[in-house]
């Protein structure tokens, strides 16, 4: 589409429709800035869309990202989105094979209920109470972090003040979280329940010394002040239709089918050219915000890039015709797939799965873990499949970097599912794949994205879904004082990639506004 700008050009180009970018786009023209987001896709949304990915059937999946757990209320209430979430009234189910029968251990369903079931697992109440007084800590250091994210970086030392808790700092902040899952939990099966919040996303090993297993559990555990992970109504692209109309309502212009190929910038003025079908087109903006990767911004700027940091995860979405039978029939498959339902995630066994994976193998019995967005939220189903009971499945498959995938994209691809899905179907009284819906052509409902398929859809370097390795939420050398700084005054990094970023949170986007605001003079309209 044609873009007009002023005769002093824009007063922001946001390069990258994603969730992120239309955060800052929102803000910065509700507080009167003249704003222009630049989307090469025909579509706003990036990996926080919908779209109905098998042919011919009523069905909008979440393809990308699936749960909401980072996005602060204060965003919607300043924004004035129509978004909703709803929590889920199982937090999780693992089943195993345990004395020659099979059982398995729900979280959630009261605290009655998931003490009784600890204790069928393990014997005993130890590790029911183990598991409270863990996440009552790590509920308060929620508390105490979560409000932080949308406010200036604090130092370490006034975070760590902040948090005022010397056990939580030193087993979050300063020792690998593997040690504390050792020390305080007994039976390997909660071990590894505990253990994969630091693996989302992340090649790490329990114990690794780089810790990047920890920055990555806390930012699963402080979500919403909570670390509650929840259903978004209407499925991701709910949230992005809601940002684009926030955006254009307030005034913002956005130009789909146009991409940046160049930024160049003095500190105090930059202008940003982008391709469309029509041709290559320069505006001049006083800031640039990046809604892209340290990569891309690397690239544009026509400068060397950071080496990436490997993305590692399987991404898998399917459509049933009905949910399967378990072998634990103590459990209602309804429950059980409600919340995440971990497959071979044990502590022994997502450390044989990481030895593998890091010799460059792929892991025999790869963990990963799935849920039903469809049993909390049916609207994202056409009413004739929800009477037919059709449901959605997505899987997060753990420990598989990019590297196994570098020589036969494909082949990886097909042998991994494979034996994922066969990690689930041992679990299973019927075979998954008896279960699975056709789409128009006969095809069997279910896609499987590999980190490079996700570099190549969704350009993120490495098919990392944090753009870069995650960063502690307090100031470094270099971070600035809202974590979006770049080595250009005027350019600013309003992605995964910002201090604070990764995860559908946009508070990336909040916080480059932020700092433009704050550098022109101005505050924003809640």
């Amino acid at each position: 589409m044609p873009v007009r700008e002023g005769p002093e050009g824009f007063d922001a180009v946001i390069v990258g429709g994603g969730h992120n970018g239309l955060v800052a786009a929102a803000y910065l023209a509700r507080a009167g800035r003249s704003v222009l987001v630049l989307e090469r896709l025909d579509r706003t949304g990036g990996a926080a869309v919908s779209t109905r990915p098998f042919a011919g059937v009523d069905a909008r999946l979440s393809r990308y990202s699936y749960l909401v757990s980072l996005l602060p209320r204060k965003i919607v209430r300043d924004l004035g989105l129509t978004f909703r979430v709803r929590g889920r009234t199982v937090s999780s189910y693992t089943p195993v094979e345990r004395g020659g029968r099979s059982t398995g251990l729900l979280v959630g369903g009261g605290e009655r209920r998931t003490r009784e079931a600890f204790a069928r697992l393990t014997g005993s109440d130890r590790e029911y109470e183990s598991w409270q007084r863990f996440y009552g800590m790590t509920g308060r250091v929620a508390q105490r972090v979560f409000p932080t994210l949308t406010e200036p970086l604090p130092t370490r030392d006034a975070l760590r003040r902040r948090i005022d808790d010397e056990e939580a700092w030193r087993v979050l902040f300063e020792e690998p979280i593997g040690e504390a899952v050792e020390e305080r939990f007994a039976d390997d099966l909660v071990r590894g329940v505990v253990l994969t919040d630091a693996l989302i996303g992340t090649f790490a090993d329990a114990r690794e010394t780089s810790l990047r297993q920890n920055r990555c559990f806390l930012y699963h555990v402080i979500g919403g002040g909570t670390g509650s992970w929840d259903v978004p109504v209407g499925g991701m692209g709910a949230l992005t239709d809601a940002l684009e109309q926030a955006a254009r309502t307030a005034g913002a212009v956005i130009a789909t089918g146009r991409e940046a190929v160049r930024i160049e910038t003095d500190g105090r003025m930059a202008e940003v050219t982008h391709r469309g079908a029509d041709g290559d087109t320069t505006v001049s903006a006083r800031h640039v915000l990046v809604n892209a990767s340290p990569q891309e911004l690397a690239r544009l700027a026509g400068e060397a890039p950071p080496a990436p940091a490997e993305g590692a995860q399987l991404k898998v979405n399917m459509l049933l015709k009905r949910l399967p039978a378990l072998r634990d029939t103590a459990v209602d498959p309804r429950e059980a797939f409600s919340g995440t339902f971990h497959v071979a995630e044990g502590y022994r066994q997502l450390a044989a799965a990481h030895a593998q994976a890091a010799a460059g193998a792929l892991p025999a019995a790869p963990p990963s873990e799935i849920y039903c967005h469809s049993l909390t939220d049916p609207t994202i189903l056409g009413p004739d499949l929800v009477e037919r009971g059709y449901q959605t499945l997505t899987l997060f498959g753990l420990h598989t970097p990019a590297r196994l995938f570098a020589h036969d994209n494909e082949g990886a691809r097909e042998a991994l599912l494979k034996s994922t899905l066969a990690q689930l179907d041992a679990h299973l009284a019927e075979p998954l794949e008896d279960c699975l819906a056709r789409d128009a052509d006969g095809r069997p409902c279910i896609e499987a994205k590999t980190p490079l398929d996700l570099e190549r859809d969704l350009r993120l370097p490495g098919g990392n879904i944090f753009h870069r390795e995650l960063a502690w939420p307090y100031a470094q050398e270099g971070t600035g004082r809202w974590g979006v700084e770049t080595s250009h005054a005027n350019v600013l990094l309003c992605g995964a990639g910002a201090v604070r970023g990764g995860g559908v949170s946009g508070v990336p986007g909040h916080n480059a506004a932020m700092a433009v605001l704050e550098d022109s003079g101005g505050a924003a309209r809640a």
